[in-house]
């Protein structure tokens, strides 16, 4: 439809590579003008074990998109921030908002993300400086991270662990290339937001003030 001439900003005939503002700008189509401003919405879920962290999947396994409400699901393009294997839990972001979303997952702005880490064996503090520092797997270093040894059962220690980075099973592989075997892994926050009471399966619109806050940890002030 651009490159036929059918597509206007504020009356002026577009390009392909022009941009606009949603919700400000005026976008038309054959003279019509379209609605741009859908409502940004977002979501935090418990996601429990054994689920996808998709919009969808081929293979027709649940998704994180099955907790949310079916109103929210039939009316808005939501999607997830980040992701979290089926073999972890816990907090999951969801949302349409993809300005933030694109912040949030993107290192430079240095979000934090916290988990509790189930290792067997209890690792030493030799070990946890390691972890502390950084470990370099094959597609490069992980970063430092805040770790420290929360509670230990027998040979297996609870440990908590601080990142920002969010390489492709970057815990799981940091452990293992140590000699550790990860018995779970659960996220408990993503910068200011927190799992809170939510139990698996569930989830809960963030107020306004909690969008907020997660935009100034990105550097975006609102």
């Amino acid at each position: 439809m651009i490159l036929d001439g059918r597509v206007a900003l504020d009356g002026e005939t577009v390009s392909l590579g022009d941009k606009a503002t949603p919700g400000i700008d005026d976008i038309s189509v054959d003279g019509v003008s379209i609605e741009t401003g859908a409502p940004l919405k977002y979501f935090a879920l418990n996601k429990p074990l054994g689920v996808v962290t998709t919009a969808d999947d081929p293979q027709g396994r649940p998704t994180v998109m099955d907790y949310l409400p079916e109103d929210v699901r039939s009316l808005h393009r939501m999607f997830p921030v980040g992701r979290l294997d089926m073999d972890s839990s816990g907090l999951i972001l969801l949302t349409n908002d993809g300005f933030l979303a694109n912040r949030l997952m993107h290192p430079s702005f240095e979000v934090t993300r916290e988990y509790m880490v189930e290792v067997e064996p209890v690792p030493g503090r030799e070990d946890l400086a390691r972890l502390r520092k950084g470990i370099e797997l094959e597609d490069g270093d992980t970063g430092p991270a805040v770790v420290a040894i929360r509670g230990r059962i027998d040979e297996r220690a609870m440990v908590g662990m601080k990142l920002h980075t969010g390489r492709k099973r970057q815990i799981r592989r940091s452990f293992e290339q140590l000699g550790f075997k990860v018995h779970s892994l659960h996220r408990v926050r993503i910068g200011s937001t927190g799992l809170g009471s939510l139990r698996p399966g569930e989830c809960r619109e963030l107020d306004p003030k909690e969008v907020r806050t997660l935009y100034r940890q990105t550097g975006f002030r609102v």
